[in-house]
Formats: structure tokens, sequence, C-alpha cells
């Protein structure tokens, strides 16, 4: 079932390996929009706006969580390259029980401190307790997202890309079935779907984990476990500054979040339908991104430079392709998308979203420009470039969600996403080629030196 990213041809290989993540995201992304639907036609505008005023706090967690994993699993995807087994083993051990560390932190910190969010955040008060109710529940099943995407990145790692999305399929379904008998029969409100989507996720993850567990036996547990500290350094290194600068980015988000619940329900009901939406295009880039950091960090392990760089350049022309066709998409669809979501929408909350999408969709190829050189580069132990870019884009969206709103006002906001996809292009594109420079000059040397040492003996 391990499958090694380092031979046949790049352009396929990448493309084989994100379509299985993207039919997963998508699935992911399919059951969140199911999950918005329902709440919106059987609890109305309020409890949607509800649920999308919680929605950045809510993805601050949940990128952190991906990042921190997402970085454990770049690790271990060198160390298979590397054809390091008690590596990968000592890798294996570190990455779960400093998983079980920041989980029980997250959670804590969280669950405490959410009155104190939604003040921050403005929340309107006539929709306030159903947000607490909604966020609670999720905050306090961060468990799951942590378990879901900790052993999805080790078996993306080892190059399975369809049995996480095999789960998500049928998590997908059942998060929708949860949904429909909480809210519906049992009258659950916001919180039946909060707990829909933890139920969902945490059955998800248990069942990808004993599949794993059966069909690699390299997850086992092993001897070489007891040495788990020798990694944890090298881990740690990578995966708290992804988790870290992913959620610094989603800060930036709070400040729009905050500037959109200043403008009225209405305008968070739009404005909450026009993301959910655009997650289409998020999806999609983020599928690539996996893809692409899995890629890269196994050739890394191996050394071939020349494949990382054939690798990058196919999946950044096939996914700005992809991009192009969905902000067509989306435009076309600009005017309909809030009825998706909401049971006869008001003219105003439909207006909100149609311009949402008008001023972003036309600029997705930057965000795909940030996926693929940030995974990269990430993936070729650059931890401090994506970060650079990560405190760029946070100044780019909050500048523009406070400085903008007060000239252009709703527009404004609108701005701020793809202002801060291009601060941080401006800075990654070029740092990707000089990394990798960087790392075909390292193993040159080293190269020429061993070398020397055989023609010495």
């Amino acid at each position: 079932m391990e499958k090694d990213l380092t031979q046949g041809s790049p352009a396929r290989t990448i493309v084989s390996f994100a379509l299985p993540v993207m039919g997963g995201n998508l699935f992911q992304l399919f059951y969140t929009l199911a999950d918005t639907i329902i709440v919106g036609r059987t609890l109305g505008a309020d409890a949607l706006a509800a649920v999308g005023a919680t929605g950045t706090v809510v993805t601050l967690v949940l990128l952190f969580v991906q990042g921190l994993t997402g970085g454990f699993g770049i690790c271990l995807g060198q160390r298979y390259g590397a054809r390091d087994r008690e590596g990968l083993q000592r890798s294996l051990a570190a990455a779960w029980i400093l998983s079980v560390v920041f989980l029980a932190l997250i959670t804590v910190s969280t669950c405490t401190m959410i009155r104190p969010i939604l003040v921050l955040l403005k929340t309107p008060a006539r929709i306030e307790q159903m947000a607490y109710d909604y966020l609670f529940v999720i905050l306090l099943g961060t468990g799951a997202t942590v378990l879901y995407n900790m052993i999805s990145n080790i078996l993306r790692a080892l190059g399975d890309s369809r049995t996480p999305m095999f789960l998500l399929v049928f998590s997908a379904l059942l998060n929708i079935v949860l949904d429909i008998v909480f809210i519906v029969p049992l009258g659950m409100g916001v919180a039946g779907a909060a707990w829909a989507t933890v139920l969902a996720q945490l059955l998800s993850a248990v069942l990808c984990m004993v599949i794993g567990l059966r069909r690699f036996p390299v997850l086992r547990p092993d001897p070489v476990w007891r040495d788990w500290h020798k990694s944890a350094r090298g881990l740690l290194a990578l995966g708290f500054p992804m988790g870290f600068q992913m959620a610094v980015m989603c800060i930036g988000q709070l400040a729009m979040q905050a500037a959109i619940n200043n403008m009225g329900p209405e305008a968070i009901a739009g404005f909450t339908a026009a993301l959910k939406a655009e997650n289409l295009a998020i999806q999609i880039n983020s599928a690539y991104a996996t893809a692409v950091s899995a890629f890269v960090a196994q050739n890394y392990g191996a050394e071939r430079t020349t494949r990382i760089r054939e690798g990058v350049k196919a999946s950044l022309l096939q996914l700005e392709i992809a991009n192009v066709v969905t902000a067509v998409v989306m435009v076309l669809a600009r005017t309909w998308i809030v009825a998706l979501f909401i049971d006869a929408p008001t003219a105003e909350v439909t207006a909100y979203a149609a311009r949402y999408t008008m001023v972003v969709a036309p600029l997705y190829f930057l965000l795909g420009a940030l996926m693929i050189c940030r995974a990269a580069a990430q993936s070729m132990g650059s931890a401090l470039v994506p970060f650079l870019a990560c405190i760029v884009e946070l100044f780019m969206r909050t500048a523009a969600s406070l400085g903008l709103s007060k000239v252009w006002g709703y527009e404004g906001v609108c701005l701020a996403t793809p202002l801060a996809w291009l601060g941080a292009v401006i800075i990654l594109v070029p740092a990707y080629f000089l990394v990798l420079r960087r790392v075909e000059r390292h193993q040159q040397a080293a190269h020429s030196s061993e070398s020397s040492k055989s023609c010495s003996a």
C-alpha cells in the first residue's frame, strides 16, 4: 500500500496522488455545505449567521491542527524517501505523543475562552447564544480533528492518499444523516449540527487508524519508539512553525470577520454563504498542496532535486488551469449561491454574497501560486520563509480589513483576501527557487566530499 513518489512521471505522479486528496476534500466540503444548508433552511438566517460568525475561530483551530500535523507528515515523508526505517519509527512515536500534548492544550484553552472571543468578534446579541452553543461543541471535539489529520498525514507521507478519501466519503454521508436527525426530529438546533460534525469525523478517524494499522506494518508499535525524543525536536522545528503560521494567518481572517459582524446579520449571512461556496476553490488548491508536499518531501529525502523542480512546475500548471475554470463557474453562479443555504433569501443577503465573489474569484490564481510554492519550500525543510510570508499575509489582510473597510465598506473587506494572497506570493515564489538552489548546492557539496574521500581511499 506504500507508494514511492520518487519514481515515474512527476506530472502523472502528482495528479494521481492529488485526485484522491481532492475527492476527499470535496466530500469534506460537501458535508460542510450540507451542514450549512440544513442549518439555513431549517433554522433560518439567524442560525446560519451564528454558525458563520464562529467560522473563523473554527478555521483557526483547524488550520493550526492541519499545519502542525502536516509538518509532522513532511518529516515522515522525508524519512520514508531516505529509506530510514528506524528514523521513520521514531518520528511516528514522537508525532503521536506531541499531538496528544497539543490536543490537551488546544481544547482546554479554547473552550474556556469562548465568551471573550465572541465579544472580541462583535457578535450580534441576537445570535450570540447560538454561536456559543455551536462553537463549544466544535472546540470540545477538537480531538477528532487532531486524530483524523494525524493519521491522514501519516498515510499520505507513505504515499497512500486513497484511504483518507474513502473515509471522508463515509464521514460526509454520516454527517448529513446525523445533521437531519439531530436538527429536525431531536430539535437540538445549531448544537446538533456541531455534534453531527464532531461524531462523523471521530468515527472516520478511528476507522482510518484501524485500517492504517492493518495495512501498514510500519505504523505498529516498535521497540525503537522508546527513543521518540530523538526525533521530537525535528518534528517540532517544522510542525510547530507550520501550525503557528497557519493560525497567525487566520488572525487576519478574524479581523475580516469582526468587520463583517459589525455590518449586521444580513452581511454575515451573505458573507458566510460566499465563503462556503469559495471552499470549492480552496479545497482544490489544498489538495494540490498536499500532493506537492508529499511528493517534494519524499524526493527531498531521496536527494532528487531535478525531479522536485519538474513536479512543482507541472503541478502549478495543472492547478492554475483548474483555478481559471473554478473562477468562471463561481462568477456565473454568484447570484444563486445564497439560495443553496437559505430558503427565500432577501435581495440584500444575495447581493452581499455576489459582491464578495466578484471581487475574489478572478484572483484565485494567486492562491494557486501561494499554495504550491509554500508546500514545496516547507517540504524541503524551510520553515522561516513560509512563516515570513504568513506574517506579510496577516498584515495585508488585517490592514485591508480595518483600513479599506472604512473607505470602501464591504468591498474593502472583500479585497483583504486577494491582497493577502498577493503579499505572500511576492515572497514565496522567489523564495522557493532560492531554497531549491540552496538544497542543490548542499547536495552537490556533499557528493563532492564523498567523491574526494573515495578517491583518497
